[in-house]
């Protein structure tokens, strides 16, 4: 089935960005780093360079942007700067080994079970076929892995083929030539991939690979494929190998990791180059900055300081590199209390979901406040939201880069620049094909059903979830699991038999959704309690986890809140241990609004007024 390519970036964000608007720039670097960040992942194979060569790209992007004379071609453009530091980035590093010994390339060598397409099988638990596809991948030589690159983005339709041979400099019939030798080669490495996974194997294969070292490479496809088109025990393994185009169908883009954070790298522009014009670059030539963790040094990222300072002034600070955590014992289990909408048939009448009505115990103070002048922005810090008055300004003025209604849209929310919206299938009711169609034109994540296992929320069945869920998977996005409230990492339970459904019947779940309320208001026993069901979950499930709602409520004895500064003080310290842990992509605070009369877990009681809890999460980092 034709795919609908994407369109490239608004003409008019691109028009302001070369001017010199500050949002603008941000908005489009955001909007262009997935594009970017897949092309080179795919043509390097995962390899370690691969957010340097992205940072520089996105580098020279900026540096270029004052000379680019048609806005309307700026992805073509993108493309091909990519290709060409993918290529330079080739050129270096065989340059390089030709003038090291043989012991210090051996020692730079990356681990091939680390690459990109390992990556990919893990992160999007594919079907057997489709691993066959990804395997294949390492077998390519450098120019079809940086074609194969441009032709995936293509069948995802982020892409068109002026793009493509644009960024070969080709034109469109060679570009098609050569496509579809690539796709020839692809089709013989997947019977060499089929080949060394057979059981038995051939004995006449396993002499051939007596002196192979066990890394996949053009030379050694050829080998191996010399030998299985003369060999009867290997012959016929092509058979029912379905079409790349058809498995491709569907399959989403890997996600940007979560320290690749375009905050970080304006950051690190605008601090390695104070001055912003004259000389001020050329001492910089000499000083690193780091970027999630990576570091960018010497002179290609010192020429462009110069001009991305000029166009960057103010300072963004983004969330820190995360690190790895160690699993302890679950927590007790808490119940929590989530917006409940009520699905309808169209997405365009569906209500934005606003909290349930909790008993009011006696107020806590809440101190109103200007927002404050430094605002941090981190790639996991999200937030959820329902309708109430100055919504987007306060949203606007959070510092959450990502946020979700429940739903499949967010009608009367205007996102952001520096934000993105995430959608949600809120449960039964909402499967229809209008929903799913509104999904699917919101970014590259769809969150599962909401807390299917309370009676007041969705309220599904394990085998209800799971019957439903292929048409969750059909939206073609990174998906999350099912949202549970509360035992998520309780053998048996809600998620857990939903789980091992999925994966008997071979169904895709990307990243697991948790909630998590906490009713002990001691913050250092709050942040463990929540630390340790994390770990517990991740434990189970070895998945990515995104923790959609999560603050101090105790549910226990009807619904109590914490003082406003022991909720302050633990977005504070939660946030902190949450940008630490690995495994943990995304976070959620429940909510953006607050009811200035009434105490609550909000954020903002309007456009402006920050309650203790908003103003610690603006500046939690």
């Amino acid at each position: 089935m034709p795919k609908k390519p994407r369109s490239g970036p608004d003409a008019g964000v691109v028009t302001a960005a070369c001017a010199g608007d500050r949002q603008a720039l941000d908005h489009l670097l955001t909007q262009c780093l997935p594009l970017v960040y897949n092309i080179v992942g795919r043509a390097l194979n995962g390899h370690a360079d691969v957010d340097d060569v992205v940072q520089e790209t996105l580098l020279r992007m900026v540096r270029g942007l004052p000379k680019l004379r048609d806005p309307s071609a700026f992805r073509s453009w993108l493309v091909a700067i990519t290709i060409r530091q993918v290529r330079d980035r080739e050129q270096i590093r065989a340059a390089d080994r030709d003038r090291r010994a043989h012991l210090e390339d051996a020692e730079a060598i990356t681990d091939p079970a680390l690459d990109f397409a390992g990556l990919t099988i893990l992160r999007l638990g594919l079907t057997e076929q489709r691993r066959e596809v990804v395997e294949a991948t390492r077998w390519l030589d450098p120019d079809d892995q940086e074609l194969l690159s441009l032709w995936w983005l293509e069948e995802t339709g982020e892409l068109e083929r002026a793009d493509l041979a644009g960024a070969l400099g080709l034109s469109d019939r060679h570009a098609s030539v050569r496509v579809q030798r690539m796709k020839k080669q692809m089709e013989v490495s997947r019977v060499v991939v089929r080949a060394l996974v057979a059981t038995p194997r051939c004995v006449e294969l396993d002499e051939t690979a007596e002196t192979w070292d066990g890394t996949p490479s053009a030379l050694w496809r050829k080998r191996f494929a010399r030998h299985i088109r003369g060999c009867g025990v290997c012959q016929g393994l092509d058979e029912g190998l379905l079409p790349m185009d058809r498995l491709l169908s569907g399959l989403p883009l890997v996600a940007v990791p979560a320290h690749f954070d375009v905050s970080h790298l304006l950051d690190a522009v605008t601090t390695a180059s104070p001055s912003g014009h004259g000389g001020g670059h050329r001492r910089a030539g000499r000083r690193s900055a780091r970027i999630g963790g990576k570091q960018v040094v010497g002179a290609s990222a010192a020429v462009a300081v110069a001009v991305v300072a000029a166009l960057v002034a103010p300072r963004l600070t983004g969330s820190s590199s995360p690190t790895t955590a160690v699993a302890s014992p679950s927590p007790t289990p808490v119940v929590s209390v989530t917006p409940s909408p009520t699905p309808s048939a169209t997405p365009s009448k569906s209500p934005t979901p606003s909290p349930k009505a909790k008993p009011s115990p006696s107020p806590s103070k809440h101190t109103p406040a200007a927002v404050p002048a430094h605002i941090v922005s981190g790639a996991k810090k999200g937030v959820g939201v329902w309708s109430f008055g100055g919504v987007s300004q306060a949203l606007a003025a959070s510092g959450a880069s990502w946020y979700y209604t429940w739903n499949t849209q967010h009608s009367g929310v205007t996102t952001p620049s520096s934000g993105s919206f995430v959608p949600m299938i809120w449960g039964a009711k909402s499967v229809t094909d209008s929903s799913l169609a509104q999904a699917r034109s919101d970014g590259p994540y769809l969150l599962g059903f909401n807390e299917p296992d309370m009676a007041q929320q969705s309220n599904m069945t394990v085998d209800q979830a799971l019957e439903l869920w292929p048409r969750l998977m059909s939206a073609g996005k990174i998906l999350g699991s099912p949202a549970v409230a509360y035992g998520g990492d309780t053998a048996g339970g809600w998620l857990d038999r939903f789980m091992s459904g999925a994966k008997a019947k071979g169904y895709r779940v990307d990243f697991i959704t948790l909630h998590w309320y906490g009713g002990d208001f001691r913050t250092p026993q709050a942040v463990q309690q929540l630390k340790s069901y994390l770990a517990a979950v991740y434990a189970r499930y070895h998945k990515p986890i995104w923790l959609t709602e999560y603050a101090l409520i105790d549910f226990s004895q009807g619904t109590r809140f914490p003082t406003a500064q022991q909720q302050a003080d633990f977005v504070t310290a939660s946030t902190k241990a949450l940008d630490g842990l690995s495994y943990v992509q995304r976070y959620a605070w429940f909510g953006l609004g607050a009811d200035p009369a009434k105490p609550s877990s909000g954020l903002f009681t309007n456009g402006t007024t920050t309650t203790a809890a908003g103003r610690a999460f603006q500046s939690a980092d």
